[in-house]
């Protein structure tokens, strides 16, 4: 993500109201996705019947077992059955195989309220039907603007437990995720520009870039040993890797146009990037040592920006901004682009199947979650004015 494309959208919405994850009228099955040799991008879901669940519980589960790549049924269509009951202090799941009657898994789980034990059990059966890492308890960080102003916000991927980050009172954006305790992020808060730290557990924060002109668009490898970044420090906006307090900054590009929105390869070894060097914003990808850039084939889809790099290294998810903004993905080795989505700014979740994305609706930004085999998207929290810059914690 970059500074510019905060000021496309930069509306901030404050903790006004959060709503649950509702699919939209618009909202449908829209066919497979498939390679240009005919392969599915993203596996079938698995059928699975769902029984002795109400309420929230229910809908909790099957929210999110959908956006784990399985689909809720009635029991003649389903290969699995999941069994169980919550009774206001404990949930208890057993998904056994419906063709032989082998119990996959069987679990009971206390603590916390009926949400999180709902995420802990779906996540769990994600693990043993060999679709996770379970995505239901992970974060969601975003930029919410209400004015002039914009901040920080975090809650659960699917919109629920909100909370402010920053309180600047000015522009803070860009949010990108360090673990699960620490964020990174843009703000003016002392007059220009600069990159924050900011531990979460603490409140702990301080900058790590400061440099003349702009300091944006961290972003923290994988292996959470490096910050990739882009300054301006040099007069153009180039991309530079620093270690995690800003320490030993290297320089990987020398342009006369600008860079933007780099992202990592999930070894931690290349970052993928945006670059108008030949004219106009295409992708490409650099060792995290330096060296000559690459180009990455996006054919069908033209002035790219925003790139994600999906955990499993398989795919990178992009805004495309030709005519419309549409989210696409192209294999990472390059090649034919397929659109997704209507909208923008992708971030992947930790299942490499699930994406946080923005749509635009009446000018201004909502938080949606798209999965990429039906290519359904539910709109999650409204805050303030509008939601924008997802970055799903791994």
């Amino acid at each position: 993500m970059n500074l510019f494309s905060h000021f496309r959208g930069a509306r901030l919405w404050a903790a006004t109201a959060l709503l649950p994850l509702v699919l939209t009228a618009a909202d449908q099955d829209l066919g497979d996705i498939n390679r240009p040799g005919g392969a599915n991008l993203f596996a079938k879901p698995i059928p699975v019947y769902i029984t002795g669940y109400s309420g929230e519980v229910d809908s909790v589960l099957k929210n999110d077992l959908f956006f784990m790549g399985m689909d809720s049924v009635p029991e003649a269509q389903a290969n699995y059955i999941l069994s169980g009951k919550f009774d206001g202090s404990q949930i208890e799941g057993s998904l056994m195989d419906k063709v032989n009657k082998n119990y996959l898994t069987r679990q009971a789980f206390r603590g916390g309220n009926a949400r999180v034990q709902a995420h802990t059990l779906a996540d769990t059966i994600a693990v043993a039907l060999a679709r996770g890492p379970g995505i239901a308890r992970t974060k969601v960080a975003f930029k919410a603007k209400k004015g002039q102003v914009s901040e920080v916000f975090i809650s659960d991927y699917d919109g629920f437990n909100l909370q402010q980050v920053t309180q600047d009172s000015t522009l803070t954006v860009a949010p990108c995720w360090a673990g699960r305790e620490v964020l990174y992020y843009t703000s003016y808060k002392l007059g220009n520009p600069d990159i924050y730290y900011h531990k979460l557990t603490t409140g702990e924060r301080h900058p790590i870039a400061r440099y003349l002109g702009l300091n944006t668009s961290a972003a923290v490898s994988p292996d959470g040993q490096h910050v990739a970044m882009i300054l301006s420090k040099s007069g153009n906006p180039e991309l530079y890797v620093s270690d995690l307090g800003g320490g030993n900054l290297r320089r990987l590009t020398t342009t006369p146009q600008e860079e933007s929105s780099p992202c990592w390869s999930p070894d931690s070894r290349e970052i993928c990037y945006t670059s108008r060097a030949s004219g106009i914003n295409r992708l490409y990808r650099i060792s995290a040592e330096g060296g000559a850039p690459r180009q990455i084939a996006t054919i069908g889809a033209s002035n790219c920006t925003e790139p994600s790099w999906s955990p499993d290294g398989k795919l990178i998810a992009f805004t495309s901004q030709a005519g419309s903004f549409r989210v696409c993905v192209v294999e990472a080795k390059g090649g034919e682009a397929v659109v997704l989505v209507e909208g923008e700014d992708p971030s992947w979740a930790p299942n490499s199947r699930a994406i946080a994305f923005v749509k635009r609706q009446n000018g201004n930004r909502v938080l949606s979650l798209l999965d990429g085999y039906s290519k359904r998207t539910k709109d999650v929290a409204r805050v303030w004015e509008s939601t924008s810059q997802p970055s799903w914690s791994r």
